[in-house]
């Protein structure tokens, strides 16, 4: 993954013009969730070391089984791939030398922090990080992919994240970094990225070898797809990508595979992990190879079952609208089962993002495991005179500024 910077005045000003459509809420007025939703109790949040994976009600752990289908559901499946099959991105043993998936460690609070030297720093929260000289990195030391570390520390349920990470001195580089209180489901500024494309923490969204064992996957799964668009929907805060088409998907997009998809033929593993798709679905984080399942490396895997995911594709998946499940634009925190504010969702979804003129080329990002960016080019003389142009709307809630910031 790399970024290249940009002012944040053209930020701002990106931000005027891709606006609020993204959070596809109507202005035909507001409609109740499904009662079904309203009578169902939440499950147990999930939690690793002690600590919250986020709040029990913040969106990654929130269930989509009942939403609305989103109104671009049959195009974004397409643009992923209809016919291709699901992808474990994780496993055990090594790939070229690295573990399969995405690593954490978990760590004290009296880790000792170091410094950490970012090449975005105006998007990243600066150090220190408790991050110890051994930690794991994505793909492995000698890799030269996105070299995630994500650091977990379990006293202060804080969530240290970063992208492209190189040992340097008595500390690190990276390209990027983000921390997140777990006990919080604050986002981070609109228009920032993270260690994800999608300006989202990594860790919550990953699938974990111990909530298979314990029977269930209780939040939305992290995946990929080869090309997205230059846009995102909430709860995601940035984009990476040239593509202005709006039958590809944005950053953000929640899918949860269709009810109807028999899961009696796959062994009792796979079973769990494919319910978890139904109750909370996949949430699009990065850019990378289509229907690629983000996990984490554990030995304990059977790749053989794993494979069985392959059997599993893009036609068994919709997209849904989940613009009724949000109470502030900048907060995850998401309506629930049962709470006491009446919800707003799209009677005819339109939560198809907005684009930019389409007088720039577009892009297509190269298939791989890890995220991969499409660089934008200056702004056209198009994008120019719309600079400056509000885009404002009666009830404040359906304004989402898409501030941007491309990463080549």
């Amino acid at each position: 993954m790399s970024r290249c910077p940009t002012s944040l005045a053209r930020r701002r000003a990106l931000g005027a013009i891709l606006a609020a459509a993204a959070l596809g809420l109507s202005l035909n007025g507001p409609r109740t969730l499904p009662s079904a939703v309203a009578a169902r109790a939440q499950s147990p949040a999930p939690s690793l070391a002690g600590c919250p994976m986020l709040p029990p009600d913040d969106i990654w752990n929130t269930r989509v089984d009942d939403l609305p289908v989103h109104a671009r559901s049959a195009a974004w499946i397409r643009s992923i791939g209809s016919d291709t099959g699901l992808h474990a991105d994780f496993g055990a043993g090594l790939w070229n030398g690295g573990p399969i998936g995405i690593p954490y460690v978990v760590v004290p609070g009296t880790q000792p922090k170091v410094p950490v030297r970012f090449e975005y720093a105006d998007e990243s929260d600066p150090g220190p990080y408790p991050i110890p000289p051994n930690a794991p990195i994505e793909g492995g030391p000698q890799s030269d992919g996105d070299r995630h570390i994500l650091v977990l520390d379990k006293d202060n349920c804080r969530l240290y994240e970063t992208w492209s990470t190189y040992p340097e001195g008595g500390g690190w580089r990276a390209g990027s970094g983000a921390i997140f209180d777990l006990d919080s489901s604050k986002l981070r500024p609109d228009g920032w990225t993270s260690s994800d494309a999608a300006g989202l923490p990594v860790l919550p969204g990953l699938v974990r070898y111990d909530e298979v064992a314990a029977g269930a996957v209780r939040h939305a799964t992290r995946f990929t797809v080869q090309r997205s668009q230059r846009a995102y929907l909430w709860p995601a805060r940035h984009f990476a990508s040239s593509i202005r088409d709006v039958d590809v998907p944005p950053m953000g997009a929640r899918l949860r595979l269709k009810a109807g998809v028999d899961l009696s033929r796959f062994s009792p593993s796979t079973r769990v992990i494919l319910q978890g798709f139904k109750d909370y679905g996949l949430l699009l984080a990065d850019n990378g190879s289509n229907w690629f399942i983000s996990g984490v490396p554990d030995e304990r895997w059977n790749n053989d079952l794993l494979r069985e995911l392959r059997n599993v594709h893009g036609s068994d998946f919709e997209v849904v609208d989940a613009s009724g499940l949000m109470i502030d634009p900048d907060s995850g925190k998401a309506r629930q089962p049962g709470g006491g504010e009446p919800p707003t969702a799209t009677a005819e979804p339109t939560q198809a993002p907005t684009t930019l003129p389409t007088d720039i080329a577009t892009a297509t990002a190269t298939p791989q495991s890890g995220p991969t960016e499409t660089g934008v080019p200056e702004p056209s003389a198009t994008e120019r005179v719309a600079i400056g142009t509000a885009v404002t709307w009666d009830d404040p809630r359906l304004y989402l500024p898409l501030l941007a910031r491309e990463r080549r």
